[in-house]
């Protein structure tokens, strides 16, 4: 893992432990975030188009059998799920936003149910420009969202009527490749949401996106 990335989330991670440093643990979050942010940004500049959608470790193990494309899609639809319908109780950016037009999407899900060709040929058909607008305003609410929340609420689970809302939205695909995610997140406290899909999980994923760029310019 990149060490100022893994520095910087570990360093949160011990801030929202306590409430006299959830505020600085909230700017630290934003000042990692923004990092992985800017790391898509310059893919965005350096690849062409067909670099998104290319997946040279297709029989591998790991994110990074992926293209970048899907990574991109599969961290913000998670984020946006998580934040908007089991945290904040609004609705996705992605509905709001009528971001599955815009982006040329087959799908609504998070993609987990993906694989292979399937995360090839689904690449291919995104509008990359749309779904760069729509990661930003992803990050920008989840951000929002979390700055108005208080400490005290961290220890609270999504209730169980959120969960069964987010099952009727069917923006977590029934296949068991996918479906085990409504658990595991209704089982996480939301500062353990914060660890992993608005932190960790990016980190995991662009890095992945970093080793498929490095094998494309090897190639």
């Amino acid at each position: 893992m990149n060490k100022q990335w893994s520095d910087l989330n570990k360093e949160m991670q011990a801030q929202i432990k306590k409430e006299a440093t959830w505020p600085e643990g909230l700017r630290t979050l934003a000042g990692l975030r923004d990092q992985l942010m800017d790391t898509l940004y310059t893919l965005k500049e350096e690849l062409t188009r067909e670099d998104f959608n290319a997946i040279p470790f297709i029989n591998s193990d790991g994110y990074h059998s992926k293209t970048i494309a899907y990574s991109i899609w599969h961290i913000f639809r998670i984020e946006d799920i998580v934040a908007h319908t089991l945290i904040a109780g609004d609705d996705q950016v992605f509905f709001s936003g009528n971001y599955q037009q815009r982006i040329h999407s087959p799908i609504i899900t998070t993609g987990n149910e993906l694989v292979k060709e399937q995360i090839a040929d689904f690449s291919k058909q995104l509008d990359l420009d749309e779904l760069y607008a729509y990661i930003a305003e992803v990050k920008a609410g989840t951000e929002k969202i979390l700055e108005d929340l208080p400490y005290s609420i961290l220890k609270q689970k999504p209730s169980e009527e959120r969960k069964e809302i987010l099952k009727s939205l069917k923006t977590v695909s029934t296949d068991e490749a996918a479906y085990w995610l409504i658990d595991y997140w209704c089982g996480k406290d939301i500062r353990g949401l914060i660890q992993m899909p608005f932190s960790r999980h990016w980190i995991m994923h662009i890095e992945a996106a970093l080793r498929i760029r490095d094998k494309i310019r090897r190639e």
